[in-house]
């Protein structure tokens, strides 16, 4: 509340937040004083948390800075998880203030809740102000933020992050009142994530207006920056790839006011970045690294360290392009081995920080800060003679084959190197032989053919650069890899495709049983604008392969006698599987491509509809077929 308190007082009457969704904004004066009439009602109701349900929008500074006046912390929660999920954790923050949109406060209707309030009700409510006399506590050890972390591990830790962190963060990478009056960050992270606080907090410090944009895409980006003339914006790897992709053909993005862009939460593929300082060549790009743990970035890659890296021919220097740069002011970052004795420049191991910022802490698990301050991050990488921080993935993905260690990123760096290869991830999967197994999934260049030659093509390019055990035993070829809302590589998903590919198709039940693999595979790639994602050809026999579509994915799969039992028995060797999201914009984008009442081989025409749901909880598929008979053919 302090930031938010001097930005008030420093220049009240700027624009402080953008929703452009409903073209309304608020003042920096006008936030402060909603975040008082806030406060009163979160004590009135007794709440201990304030819980925020919702997309970007103006309610979310609103609960933020009101939470720190109410002395209660603050609890965004992804609004991408499944119900289920939601009230799992829910059920952990009561007795909460729940602020959510107008469709979900409908649905949490008599819900234990210390106080239920619907976005527009609570926006219109707040911002008549009035409550500017609440008093507040300056505590630096109170709890200003509660952040739910991923799960991918298990169940979600709620990481502490206390009032000292964050403003500590804040007044060492942030001036106060350094933005001009016509500067505007563009936020596009969930607000859920830290890096959302992080931009809302820093924005404030700096009198920058912020405009949010609730849902990204890379054309709603693109848009926005110009329309709002942006001057700054933070993206993860995942975004970025995609506007250099929605610019391609352009020779430049246009847009000169874009003065400065951060990217962070992922590894950068090396091509990614090239283009975008091409497609930008006036912005300023900034790596930038940290964690929930540590109130965000702990390191960064700065403009200068990048346009160098672009222009020198020395590869060591080169190559610091794919680091995330050098620790922050205030912050020491050490990499050590599994015995925790620090390691020299070079060697890999994993990354601890210590500093004013870092809170390693965790609600009901205490601590994981040592005695000396150091916070072990779980993440895997290296650092160079000049200090340069090299990631390589987390500590647990570490490969062990044959008792000897390996990073996956190591062998995914030198993938990235070779001119066919856009993205690529390496997994360590079970082996008789070697307790695990190298394997790798790439991501070809556009317009790049796939296939075995590629394959030991790439193999023998990594056995060229490293040892002959590092050489992943098989390489796959998909279309993307998968990739959460922050930019953070997915291993387990990865391995889970890997290892069943039936896993490549998400919540899927046979659907129909149908002849001649190969032709149906040119049917649906040919006729219907599917594109081959992944297959698995052993010994010339195509056994399975995995096809897909926006909105749609299919997979078609050899099947043993044994199953065809109640589907189309001893008809056919083919099992289709196929999801969908939406089913009337599937079939209407197959009627325009010509495809009538009578497919070959199309399973959905006549299917009946059953609702399954993916497990972000939006597809839809089907169950049964219908006999065979007019407009159908097996």
């Amino acid at each position: 509340m302090m930031l938010l308190e001097m930005a008030a007082g420093g220049f009240g009457d700027r624009v402080a937040f953008t929703d452009p969704r409903v073209g309304d904004s608020i003042t920096y004066q006008q936030l402060y004083d909603a975040a008082g009439a806030a406060a009163r009602d979160i004590r009135a109701c007794g709440a201990a948390r304030v819980a925020m349900l919702d997309v970007s929008n103006l309610a979310i500074p609103v609960a933020l800075f009101a939470s720190g006046w109410a002395g209660v912390p603050y609890v965004p929660i992804n609004y991408r998880l499944t119900a289920q999920e939601i009230d799992a954790l829910l059920k952990r923050v009561q007795p909460a203030y729940l602020v959510t949109d107008e469709e979900r406060a409908a649905s949490f209707t008599g819900r234990e809740c210390a106080a239920l309030r619907a976005r527009d009700a609570f926006l219109e409510t707040t911002r008549r102000g009035g409550a500017s006399d609440e008093q507040r506590s300056m505590a630096p050890d109170d709890i200003g933020v509660l952040l739910f972390t991923s799960g991918t591990t298990g169940t979600p830790k709620a990481a502490v992050l206390r009032h000292r962190h964050l403003v500590s963060y804040i007044l060492s990478s942030v001036e106060f009142a350094s933005a001009a009056e016509d500067e505007a960050a563009l936020v596009c992270v969930p607000p859920y994530h830290i890096a959302g606080i992080a931009a809302t907090l820093s924005s404030v410090y700096a009198g920058r207006r912020v405009v949010q944009l609730a849902n990204f895409s890379a054309d709603a980006w693109i848009d926005a920056a110009r329309a709002e003339r942006i001057t700054t914006a933070f993206v993860v790897p995942t975004m970025l790839a995609r506007i250099v992709a929605a610019l391609e053909g352009e020779k430049n993005a246009n847009m000169p006011h874009l003065q400065s862009l951060s990217y962070g939460g992922g590894k950068m593929p090396v091509t990614v970045i090239e283009k975008a300082l091409a497609l930008f060549p006036e912005t300023d790009f900034t790596n930038a690294y940290g964690l929930t743990e540590t109130s965000s970035t702990i390191t960064v890659l700065g403009p200068e360290e990048h346009r160098a890296a672009m222009a020198t021919e020395d590869e060591a220097a080169s190559r610091r392009l794919v680091s995330v740069g050098v620790a922050m002011p205030g912050v020491e970052i050490e990499i050590r081995d599994g015995q925790g004795n620090p390691l020299p420049p070079g060697e890999r191991g994993e990354i601890h920080v210590r500093g004013e910022q870092v809170s390693g802490e965790y609600e009901d698990r205490g601590s994981l800060v040592d005695a000396n301050g150091w916070f072990p991050t779980r993440d895997a990488g290296y650092q160079d003679e000049a200090g340069y921080l090299f990631l390589d993935g987390r500590a647990d993905d570490v490969i062990v084959r044959g008792g000897e260690n390996m990073s996956p990123g190591e062998i995914e760096d030198v993938l990235l190197e070779h001119v066919a290869v856009a993205d690529a991830a390496v997994v360590g999967l079970p082996s008789e032989e070697w307790g695990e197994a190298v394997s790798a999934v790439v991501v070809a260049a556009s317009g790049t053919p796939v296939g075995d030659a590629l394959a030991q093509e790439l193999r023998a390019w990594v056995k060229q650069r490293m040892r002959s055990s590092r050489v992943p035993e098989s390489v796959a070829f998909w279309s993307d890899l998968p990739y959460n809302e922050t930019g953070k590589l997915l291993r387990r998903e990865v391995k889970a495709r890997l290892v069943d590919p039936r896993e490549n198709v998400r919540a899927a039940v046979p659907l129909l049983y149908t002849g001649d693999i190969e032709r149906s595979l040119a049917f649906y790639c040919d006729k219907l604008g599917f594109t081959l994602q992944n297959r698995w050809d052993p010994e010339g026999r195509l056994a399975w392969c995995l096809l897909a579509m926006e909105g749609a994915e299919l997979m078609l799969q050899r099947a043993e006698p044994a199953d065809l039992t109640g589907l189309a028995a001893g008809r056919s060797d083919i099992a289709l599987f196929f999801v969908c999201e939406d089913v009337d914009a599937l079939h209407e984008r197959f009627l325009s491509r010509g495809v009538a009442a009578k497919p070959p081989t199309v399973a959905f025409y006549g299917m009946r509809q059953v609702t399954v749901r993916d497990p972000d909880g939006r597809s839809i598929c089907f169950e049964h077929p219908v006999e065979a008979g007019e407009g159908f053919s097996r």
